[in-house]
């Protein structure tokens, strides 16, 4: 599909991987939807990108936050084209810990930001998508964001692990049930990238990190998770497909 003239929406999109893919889909002509909950962040990125971008204070889990993102892509910009599906949250716990098992509610919160509100939004999404003209024999592209820990989960992942892991599963049945509506489902699933949550630790943390990636040595760049974005929206044999971003890292057990 081709960037330029299209609208994408962007969950998560103010700041970290969200907000470089924002940045290359403006730059590459697409019209942008910042769906987030940082709404000082969401705000100062759309004002600094100007009219072909807007925020929408967004919870994923909301199917009225959702339709809302939905319709101001529609009704700001004529359609909506791409979705990049990266909203969520970390989690670390230990199944058992000294007082007990591990508050389960947690666990719940964590699969239904990142599975059920990634499910919640592309749904919502397609159905827009839909009523699209075919261009090039596609009326839509979906990117889902996982994570390489849905292959090697760490200690205390089990919540993360399980919500990317279920990420990563659905991209295949979600892309054969859209084949017929012409949109295709992609998803990333990054490794150790240099975001602002990383940046909290400390550096020895950080090169510590960094030592574990076998080619290139270091942390990921937001940037490289932004050009794998729009690689896979021009791209349009790509589909079903879930493409690990990660510098060959395979993650210990902690």
């Amino acid at each position: 599909m081709k960037i330029a003239g299209k609208t994408a929406i962007v969950t998560g999109g103010a700041s970290g991987l969200g907000e470089a893919a924002v940045i290359r889909l403006h730059a590459a002509g697409a019209n942008v939807v910042i769906a987030d909950l940082n709404e000082e962040k969401g705000n100062a990125l759309a004002a600094k990108l100007g009219d072909k971008a807007v925020f929408v204070k967004c919870n994923v889990t909301s199917v009225d936050d959702v339709k809302a993102a939905v319709n101001t892509a529609v009704e700001k910009f004529g359609a909506l084209h791409i979705l990049v599906n990266n909203a969520g949250i970390g989690s670390a716990g230990r199944t058992i810990g000294k007082d007990g098992p591990w508050n389960i509610e947690w666990f719940k919160m964590v699969v239904d930001i990142n599975l059920v509100g990634a499910f919640n939004m592309l749904s919502n999404a397609a159905y827009q998508m839909d009523k699209n003209e075919p261009e090039d024999g596609e009326k839509g592209v979906i990117i889902n964001v996982a994570s390489v820990a849905a292959f090697d989960g760490q200690i205390g992942q089990a919540a993360y692990s399980a919500s990317k892991g279920g990420v990563v599963a659905m991209t295949l049945p979600i892309a054969r049930d859209l084949s017929r509506h012409l949109i295709r489902v992609n998803t990333i699933a990054p490794g150790t990238f240099d975001t602002p949550m990383l940046a909290q630790l400390p550096q020895a943390a950080r090169d510590s990190l960094a030592a574990s990636i076998p080619m290139p040595q270091r942390l990921g760049n937001p940037e490289e998770f932004a050009h794998l974005v729009q690689a896979i929206v021009e791209n349009n044999y790509l589909n079903a497909e879930t493409i690990r971003l990660d510098g060959a890292i395979r993650m210990a057990p902690k």
